[in-house]
């Protein structure tokens, strides 16, 4: 995607933490930025337009303060903001958004604009919690052979190019459909767990032969999904999830899941949906 990276702003600490890591990622990939405020309407009297310009010029004067290599552009957009987003992740290569807000953006992580965002964006969507500045050095991608889990590891094997890290892909062990009350219940089990990663590491030699650049890692989690991408977190600058999986990984945003890791994680998380599915 050529577009540039959009990032949500509202005056808050969190989107201000959103805009740092938006900057440095597009600083990153050579990607324009654009920094979008949805207006609403406060009270009569009040020149709200005036307040969300200011909001808006600010977010891009600091932007360009950090980096004077990104070129920044500006939208002040008006109406519903999960329709605004939605909108302007159609033509973008990511959106950016801090985990809470103010306005507009409030409980975008933890509510249900957050999650309608994610699951209908027409990309990835990078939600930032904790230090926006990377540290470790490696990203996390969750994996499990989907088609959502290949754009995943897709936007994941780019961001580790960009930043010359090494890429760790977790693959966790899927629920067993057999019960626990059928006969050798746990070599069945086993053998389940062993086939699945023996094909993860097939699908993982053909990533390796198409991107000699990266290094990657692999990590067989005998464990649910929340906990093995949240721990894995702890050591890493962004966990990539896809927008939803087979196993473990299905509904990755509209689910259990997607909240387990949105509310643990600490560090951003990006949640990559395929542009070709339709909202």
């Amino acid at each position: 995607m050529t577009g540039p990276i959009v990032v949500g702003v509202d005056g808050s600490e969190c989107a201000r933490a959103a805009m740092e890591w938006a900057v440095a990622d597009a600083r990153r990939r050579r990607l324009p930025l654009k920094a979008v405020h949805v207006c609403e309407r406060i009270s009569r009297g009040f020149d709200s337009r005036k307040y969300c310009l200011g909001v808006l010029e600010a977010a891009a004067d600091s932007a360009r303060a950090v980096s004077a290599d990104v070129e920044v552009s500006t939208e002040l957009a008006e109406g519903n903001v999960v329709d605004v987003l939605i909108r302007q992740s159609a033509s973008a290569d990511s959106l950016v958004l801090g985990g809470r807000g103010s306005g507009g953006f409030a409980e975008l992580v933890l509510g249900s604009v957050g999650l309608a965002v994610a699951g209908h964006a027409g990309g990835p969507v990078v939600i930032v919690r904790g230090p926006a500045a990377a540290e470790h050095g490696r990203i996390v991608v969750g994996e499990d052979g989907s088609e959502s889990a290949r754009e995943a590891m897709a936007y994941a094997v780019e961001q580790a190019r960009a930043r010359h890290a090494q890429l760790l892909v977790v693959h966790a062990c899927r629920e067993s459909v057999v019960s626990a009350y059928a006969p050798d219940y746990g070599l069945m089990l086993e053998d389940a767990f062993q086939e699945e990663a023996r094909a993860a590491r097939e699908r993982m030699s053909l990533w390796r032969a198409e991107n000699p650049d990266v290094e990657i890692m692999e990590q067989q989690a005998r464990e649910h999904p929340v906990p093995a991408l949240s721990k894995a977190s702890a050591t890493a600058d962004l966990v990539v999830v896809g927008s939803r999986g087979l196993g473990g990984f299905a509904s990755a945003v509209l689910g259990s899941v997607s909240h387990g890791v949105l509310h643990h994680a600490v560090c951003p998380v990006a949640v990559v949906r395929p542009r070709a599915e339709k909202p």
